[in-house]
């Protein structure tokens, strides 16, 4: 009787069913240790070995929004800095339009007492403002002034800075005077402004030198145009006064003579070189010049000589030829004579009445038309005066100082 054995196989033996998987671990197994961010540096996690190979994670959402829970202090200090740039921006505000307050009063009441046709620039230096004000004193004050009256001519502008300025008053619109310590400034009289309102239209000024003005331009005499040329000094007069001095008055009738009022020797009727030159060359005007006596005497021609010179041509040519002759014939005032004689007169080209009128005009008359006076107005308190005046391309300048001004009161 044969026993049977269970048979066995000779392959590996059945694997064992797993059991399920409980959610529980899956969950605790994504969630970071507690102490983890404590035990590592920033927060980050710990170093692990290069070669070691770092199992699959899902990613963490969680630590990223500790760290921003951590740098919700930041935005509080930025917070902090956007109101103390905003308080800095609103007290420069209020500063800067408290400055421009300012300003513009003190420009309206300049206009006003000066009577201006236009407001003066005036900008007050130094900053802050308030804090000026609050101490009452000014750093520094600058004007400029356009166009102000002064007699026959306008003061073309006048610029003046003011430093050290002490202000009576409780704030920018209640500013009842200043005293003024200093003032620097200077006058300008431009030429522009000198040939509108001299009263003579055709007469134009420049510059002859530091302290001398050239004027030229036309005159109309008894019905003609004259050119006309006239050199002025320009001086100080006193403390706070400009004034000119003119001399070297010349009027040109045509290319024929020359008039200059006075009585000195240099002044009166006299020829052009060109016409006396040409006056030589017309031998029966040349004679009737000799006829006259008066100028016969002026000329200092012998008489033995005068009497061979008019009765031989070649003699006369030599004569009134000679440079000696053209000089002392240029240099003669002919202005009596010539009235004396209208016939003569009409021989040189000259016309009676118009040597009439110029005769009847006098040096101060025709000196008026370029002549001028300014005179800076005295301050009620304090000292106001001119330094130096000078003359360049655009008219004439004058620095002006003063110190102890009282304004306002």
């Amino acid at each position: 009787m044969q026993t049977h054995h269970a048979a066995q196989s000779d392959g590996a033996p059945p694997e064992k069913v797993p059991l399920g998987r409980n959610p529980y671990d899956e969950l605790a197994a994504l969630a970071d240790h507690p102490l983890d961010d404590f035990l590592t540096e920033d927060g980050q996690a710990p170093r692990q070995d290069e070669d070691a190979e770092v199992p699959w994670a899902p990613p963490n959402h969680r630590r990223g929004s500790r760290r921003r829970n951590r740098a919700t202090g930041l935005p509080t200090v930025a917070r902090l800095l956007v109101w103390v740039l905003t308080l800095v921006c609103l007290v420069t505000l209020a500063d800067r339009w408290a400055l421009l307050y300012a300003e513009h009063k003190t420009s309206e009441q300049l206009k006003d007492k000066l009577h201006l046709t236009a407001a003066p620039e005036v900008h007050i230096g130094g900053f802050p403002f308030l804090t000026q004000l609050a101490a009452r004193r000014l750093d520094s004050v600058s004007v400029t002034v356009p166009d102000i009256p002064a007699q026959r001519v306008t003061l073309t502008q006048v610029t003046a800075t003011a430093s050290d300025i002490r202000i009576d008053g409780d704030g920018p619109t209640t500013v009842r005077g200043a005293l003024v310590r200093q003032v620097h400034g200077q006058v300008l009289l431009s030429f522009a402004d000198m040939n509108r309102e001299l009263g003579a239209s055709q007469v134009t000024f420049t510059a002859q030198g530091p302290g001398r003005v050239l004027a030229h331009g036309a005159l109309r005499i008894a019905g003609r145009d004259l050119s006309v040329r006239a050199a002025a000094d320009v001086r100080r007069v006193g403390d706070r006064g400009i004034a000119t001095s003119v001399d070297g008055i010349q009027l040109d009738i045509d290319d024929l003579a020359t008039y200059r009022p006075g009585t000195r020797p240099t002044e009166g009727l006299h020829l052009t070189p060109a016409s006396a030159r040409r006056l030589t060359r017309e031998g029966e005007k040349i004679r009737s010049l000799l006829t006259v006596p008066e100028i016969v005497h002026r000329l200092g021609v012998p008489d033995s000589l005068l009497r061979a010179a008019l009765h031989d041509e070649d003699k006369l040519h030599r004569l009134t030829g000679a440079p000696r002759f053209l000089h002392d014939l240029t240099g003669i005032n002919l202005l009596d004579t010539a009235l004396a004689h209208p016939g003569l007169l009409k021989q040189l080209g000259l016309d009676p009445s118009l040597l009439t009128a110029l005769t009847k005009l006098t040096r101060p008359q025709i000196a008026d038309h370029f002549s001028f006076a300014v005179q800076l107005p005295k301050p009620p308190d304090g000292a106001l005066s001119l330094q130096r005046v000078t003359v360049d391309k655009d008219g004439i300048r004058a620095d002006v100082s003063g110190a102890g001004l009282l304004l306002g009161r």
